[in-house]
């Protein structure tokens, strides 16, 4: 038999694909110390609690065995949560999967999905994977422009992503403007509001989607438990909707997208709802430091209702940091546009904040935005 010619050409994949950077993983170096503190990637600084280590432990003797793909039992725990129909809850890998699937859904070629910019940089991804045009809608004030992004609704608007808090910036969107923007966007286009965050909010004029969705048939609410309840290596999400969105999302969906080990997690950290609030006050306590501190420092920081904070730094932002790198501290930079910074354990937000106080001082005449 005749080996194969090997040459240059291979299958054909989608142009879109080129428009996406591929996934960075971690850089390892550590700082002088050895120490290295993770705050790029907006995770809980704490653990699973105990009940939770159990229930996986426990899920983990039927591991040889597909899981249940209807996630029964977590769906009706998180009806039971929210006290909404089990009909309008839908699992999935995340609340990144769970935006796919409504996308993939909702639009295609020659459709339109308006969204926020900067926002979370998974958007224009899944996006355009989908196949539609991605409408971006600048901030303004490092918030939401929701007059703009209804003004840019067209017919050919199939969906409109809201992120709140917003990912990277931290600031959320108001009850007001968000009914406001509700009773613009036309009621076949569907309203999808990524509420990945939403355990750390404090502001009481800020919207609630589950507040808000029994009235508008077409706005989807999304969750995770990858921030506030400690579970970003579980991979698991849900949706609030009107049966009819919940179906939909349902069909395009994976079977088993959602392992047993991840639903079992999941559901003990529901149950779990004392000792993670405990958790979740410590972090909104540590954000409120943080930020105070940054602000002495001379530092611009919006107010921040996740667990994170943000710096405009401009072309400033890779050489800050590069800075925290060299102190074994990872953050999130955009370029020339600012650093997210995850609120971690004291001793990793007290690191950061003293590459902070020093790179305040540093070149003081050349600071222009985030500027002290």
């Amino acid at each position: 038999m005749r080996e194969p010619t090997v040459t240059d050409q291979h299958p054909r994949f989608r142009p879109v694909l080129d428009r996406f950077a591929a996934y960075r993983p971690r850089p390892g170096p550590a700082g002088p110390d050895g120490a290295l503190f993770e705050l790029a990637s907006n995770e809980s600084p704490f653990g699973p609690v105990p009940s939770v280590i159990q229930a996986i432990s426990a899920a983990s003797a039927g591991i040889n065995r597909y899981p249940d793909a209807a996630a029964a039992a977590l769906t009706q725990a998180i009806a039971d949560c929210h006290g909404v129909p089990p009909s309008h809850v839908v699992v999935g890998c995340g609340s990144t999967g769970l935006i796919q699937a409504l996308l993939a859904a909702a639009a295609g070629p020659g459709d339109q999905v308006v969204c926020p910019w900067r926002s979370f940089e998974a958007y224009p991804i899944l996006i355009g994977l989908a196949g539609a045009e991605e409408v971006r809608v600048p901030l303004h004030d490092e918030r939401h422009d929701l007059a703009a992004m209804a003004a840019a609704i067209t017919g050919a608007t199939r969906a409109v992503l809201i992120c709140s808090p917003n990912n990277p910036t931290g600031t959320v969107v108001g009850r007001g403007e968000l009914v406001a923007l509700l009773r613009q966007v036309p009621p076949d286009c569907l309203v999808i509001l990524d509420e990945a965050y939403a355990e750390y909010v404090r502001d009481p004029h800020a919207a609630r989607g589950l507040d808000l969705y029994h009235g508008h048939p077409n706005l989807a609410v999304l969750r995770t438990f990858s921030k506030a309840y400690g579970l970003a290596g579980a991979r698991v999400g849900y949706l609030v909707a009107h049966e009819p969105v919940a179906r939909a999302a349902r069909a395009a969906t994976p079977a088993f997208s959602v392992s047993a080990l991840a639903q079992a997690a999941a559901a003990a950290a529901l149950a779990a709802g004392p000792e993670l609030a405990q958790q979740v006050d410590w972090v909104v306590r540590e954000r409120t430091r943080v930020r105070g501190e940054l602000l002495a420092q001379g530092w611009t920081v919006p107010q921040s209702a996740a667990n994170f904070v943000w710096l405009r730094l401009g072309p400033r932002t890779l050489s800050f940091a590069a800075a925290c790198a060299q102190a074994g501290i990872r953050i999130r930079a955009y370029d020339d546009e600012g650093t997210r910074v995850s609120i971690g354990s004291q001793a990793a937000n007290d690191a950061f904040l003293t590459v902070a106080a020093a790179q305040c001082g540093h070149d003081r005449p050349a600071v222009q935005e985030g500027s002290c």
